[in-house]
């Protein structure tokens, strides 16, 4: 493999471009990764296995930003732990999308004029299919536009052959542990996809309505019958007592099995147990008391349709009530609507309102608002039917769920949604099953001619005389499944052995009922394991003001745009660090710009770096550590500057933070941090003290040249699971003759196989640090100086330094300070203190160590005065904080004696400072 791979690696110019074009790199890295087989789980990996299922995307589907937020994260996941080691895989594949699909092939049948009904099921699957073939594989590529390392050896779909075995066996088993079931119930019906669709499916939008306020005729001796027809205006005529309801659904009286009141209710008290008359039916329907009722709601009295409201099922069950279906599952009213029959429902409605009013039944109208259930694929409102299902009791298997992540061994990150999870599987009702569509699994259930029901198991032979059931299980029921399926479950396989359970479960938290709680579900039972060990939950992507992107608001951001304008780079590290786990990220084009300038920045440093080293002079020692940086440098230690042992000791800090926050799933923190360091630490003050560095001797500059490589590929290594593409490209052009470290016994030269930078607790140097932090702010302060005075960039001015007792360290640094200050090195003078002040100077105080820049006839000595009064104030408002801090008994008694001692050092060093700025403004004052 190896010498294959390097065969087919890319080709790259020996001088490095002046720009980092990612047009010219990405798709042509990724070829050979994947040719290379680099994705694959590694047989020679020291590390224990490390598993991702990727949520697969519908075979419908188009990239979109939620398909490049997890690919992101998912990503950085897998290359990282590859890195480390690890034995990674991260198994791809697509979902059959039963609605979806079917409704895209059903709109392909009405633009040639047809039907799925009149072509029927086996050509309707035909053509499905071949759409699937056509269309299926577009998903694929864009993911793999992203840099997704998946091993697509093992791409997986949902109706594939072993997984539809799966599925067979799931529901076999289910089924005869008395956890599947057939029963008529009240679902959730799209009347425009015509098949049920579970509670999950069904989205809840806040509606200005209308609730109308129906008399109806209490039957009585004195009246007992309407007089005349219905709609002349005179069928209620004669009736002597009314009961009043408030509906927002008219057309559903015509299901009314019973009207409701609170057994409380003074108001009703005498009326119940007495019938009314149901208009335009003539029905007599009984009057009942329930608690369910809300007395203070409308006229304290409601009508129960059984048939037609959750509510009102489960108060027909109380009481016995007749369930009527009035609908059709097209939504028109079938033949037990009577006059209405035909009529589509809200059609029914205003015929319905008419004949009320005409009737003078219709009370009053008032304005109304309330949740209505949208289907979330068919769009259309939805209708609560009583249709017979297939359901699975979700009871046992939710406690197995449950259990998992209370008991520890399953842990959601954030932790804030246990809370949520929790409630969910502790209210769990059955989970309806059964979709009426033909594109999916097809319920493996057989309808023998004397009523029974058979159901086979995978291997078994269906029986002959028998009728399957001609509906298919909901997509989610084998979407469940996905993390062992892929792995040849229920099959004993090497792949379900190696790599069951898998690791993390990484989705939008939008998701987690839909799919992640189903997964937990099937898989504690059906595998007796936790199928994975951490659910890692993101947030959703919106626009830069916080807005659901949709195309309607002309605010949707097209992701392959993005990689093809900005680079793929870019768009994941934006992903990346923008947001924490579980909260939405507001994406900020402006982001997407910096991230494309910070892989341009990498790729100017590398550049800059790679024209001044001696690779030659690097190789050896490199090669006598066997690539071991941290051990190189302890070979160089005595050689090593103060900016050496401050960017090295900087380096080992970074390291071990983002080991850390890696570890604690603290994504976007680690690459916020990688990216601060390269660009503050390492390009604007490290690069730039290597400037002068290498322009000493031969010593100097070999040491410089080590340290200098050393963090910019150890860098490079860091952050490429965060940047693949701009870190391979440029790792190839800094190692191409370097010895490189992997955990792999061979392996081709690419860096997703080298080794993950790990803590190296021996290159800290706290000492280093501190003093370096003095010098970078004294450098810092008197550009500042330069700039608000106004000082000439190319100009050189005068320094005067009194180091106290940093005088050493500061003269050690000199040069660099009269370098990057732009003072000029004949007129820098460090000295311990200083007796007589310079006058009419700009003057800065670092705690102890003062600097004056004689600005003479460049300096407004008003405005400086200004600027010392103003600094006068702060250091007088930090000593009157301090000393009243430490002045609080409370404080100094119960806080750690560390903390005290560091607050009293503060103050000292405030005072000192306070001190030192009075008497400057006194002299610039005088």
């Amino acid at each position: 493999m190896t010498q294959e791979a390097q065969a087919s690696a890319p080709q790259r110019p020996t001088e490095m471009a002046k720009a980092y074009e990612h047009q010219q790199v990405e798709q042509q890295l990724y070829a050979w990764w994947e040719q290379g087989g680099f994705f694959a789980p590694r047989d020679d990996a020291p590390g224990p296995p490390f598993v991702i299922a990727i949520p697969p995307p519908n075979v419908t589907g188009e990239l979109h930003l939620g398909h490049a937020m997890f690919v992101t994260i998912e990503d950085l996941m897998i290359r990282w732990r590859r890195m480390q080691g690890y034995q990674t895989l991260w198994v791809p594949g697509v979902d059959h999308a039963g609605i979806a699909t079917q409704s895209q092939v059903e709109k392909l049948l009405r633009s040639e004029g047809t039907s799925r009904q009149e072509v029927g099921r086996e050509e309707f699957l035909r053509r499905t299919w071949a759409w699937k073939a056509r269309y299926g594989g577009e998903i694929s590529q864009q993911l793999r536009r992203l840099g997704a390392s998946c091993d697509w050896t093992r791409e997986r779909f949902t109706l594939d052959e072993g997984l539809s075995y799966a599925v067979h066996t799931a529901f076999k088993r289910l089924y005869d542990d008395g956890l599947i079931y057939r029963d008529t119930y009240l679902v959730n019906w799209s009347p425009a996809l015509q098949t049920a669709v579970s509670d999950l499916e069904v989205e809840y939008e806040q509606r200005n309505v209308s609730i109308w306020y129906v008399r109806y005729p209490v039957l009585s001796p004195e009246w007992s019958a309407p007089q005349g027809a219905w709609g002349s205006g005179t069928w209620a005529s004669g009736a002597v007592e009314w009961i009043t309801v408030a509906t927002t659904r008219p057309e559903t009286i015509l299901g009314d099995t019973a009207v409701a009141v609170a057994p409380d209710d003074e108001r009703y008290a005498a009326l119940i147990g007495r019938e009314v008359l149901l208009p335009a039916l003539g029905r007599t329907i009984p009057i009942i008391a329930d608690h369910y009722v809300d007395k203070e709601f409308g006229s304290g009295a409601v009508k129960i349709t059984p048939a037609h409201d959750k509510n009102d099922y489960e108060v027909g069950k109380r009481h016995q009530l007749p369930l009527i279906n009035i609908m059709n599952k097209d939504a028109t009213i079938n033949e037990a609507g009577g006059p209405y029959a035909g009529l589509e429902r809200f059609a029914a409605r205003k015929a319905m309102l008419a004949d009320l009013e005409r009737e003078g039944l219709l009370v009053k109208t008032e304005p109304h608002s309330m949740s209505v259930g949208i289907s979330q694929r068919g769009g259309e409102v939805i209708e609560p039917l009583l249709s017979e299902q297939w359901f699975v009791r979700t009871k046992p298997l939710a406690a197995l769920a449950l259990a998992s992540v209370r008991e520890g061994r399953t842990r959601i990150i954030p932790d804030r949604f246990e809370k949520i999870y929790f409630n969910w599987l502790d209210n769990i009702e059955d989970w309806c099953i059964s979709r009426q569509l033909w594109w999916g699994h097809r319920i493996p259930v057989w309808y023998l001619p004397d009523g029974s029901i058979v159901v086979p198991g995978p291997d078994e032979a269906p029986p002959t005389e028998g009728v399957q059931d001609p509906d298919v299980l909901d997509t989610w029921f084998s979407s469940g499944l996905w993390p062992f399926s892929t792995l040849g479950w229920p099959e004993a396989t090497a792949d379900l052995q190696r790599f069951y359970p898998t690791s993390v479960m990484e989705t939008g938290y939008d998701i987690i009922f839909f799919w992640v709680a189903r997964m937990m579900m099937m898989g504690c039972y059906l595998t007796g394991q936790e199928p994975f060990h951490t659910i890692y939950l993101h947030g959703l992507v919106r626009d830069e003001h916080g807005r659901k992107m949709s195309k309607s608001f002309g605010n949707a951001v097209n992701p392959l745009e993005v990689m093809d304008t900005q680079g793929t780079d870019a768009l994941r590290f934006t992903l990346a660090t923008s947001g924490t786990p579980g909260q939405d990220l507001n994406l900020n084009p402006q982001r997407i710009e910096a991230a494309r300038n910070f892989a341009n920045k990498l790729w100017n440093i590398t550049r800059f770096v790679l024209s001044r080293l001696d690779m030659d002079a690097l190789r050896e020692p490199l090669a006598q550590a066997d690539g071991d940086f941290a051990r190189v440098i302890a070979t160089l230690r005595p050689q090593l500057t103060l900016a050496d042992r401050w960017i090295l000791s900087a380096y080992a800090r970074l390291v071990a933070e983002v080991d850390r926050l890696l570890e604690a799933y603290s994504l976007g923190e680690a690459g916020r941090q990688i990216q601060d360091f390269l660009w503050s630490d390492f390009a604007d003050w490290y690069v730039e003290l290597a400037k002068v560095q290498l322009d000493h001797d031969a010593a100097s500059k070999q040491t410089t040249s080590i340290v200098l490589y050393g963090i910019l590929e150890g860098s490079l290594r860091l952050l490429h699971p965060l940047m693949p593409f701009v870190t391979e490209e440029l790792w190839q052009y800094v190692t191409s003759t370097m010895p490189t470290r992997s955990h792999y016994t061979e392996v081709p030269r690419t860096v997703m196989l080298a080794a993950y930078p790990m803590p190296m607790p021996e290159l800290r140097d706290e000492a280093a640090e501190q003093q370096w932090a003095l010098v970078r702010e004294l450098i810092v302060a008197i550009r500042n100086a330069r700039s608000e005075y106004k000082v000439e960039a190319a100009k050189w001015v005068t320094a005067i330094i009194a180091g106290a007792a940093q005088t050493e360290v500061l003269r050690a640094q000199g040069p660099l300070i009269a370098r990057l200050g732009r003072v000029r090195a004949d007129d820098l003078t460090i000295v311990e203190r200083l007796d007589v002040k310079p006058r009419q100077a700009a003057t800065i105080v670092l705690g102890s160590v003062e600097c004056y820049l004689p600005l003479a006839g460049m300096i407004d000595l008003d405005a400086e005065r200004a600027r010392l009064q103003k600094e006068l104030a702060a250091a007088e408002a930090d000593v009157a904080r301090r000393e009243a801090k430490l002045s609080n008994e409370g404080f100094v008694a119960r806080a750690p004696a560390a903390i005290v001692e560091r607050e009293r050092e503060g103050l000292a060093t405030a005072r000192v400072t306070l001190a030192t700025l009075q008497a400057r403004l006194t002299d610039l004052s005088a």
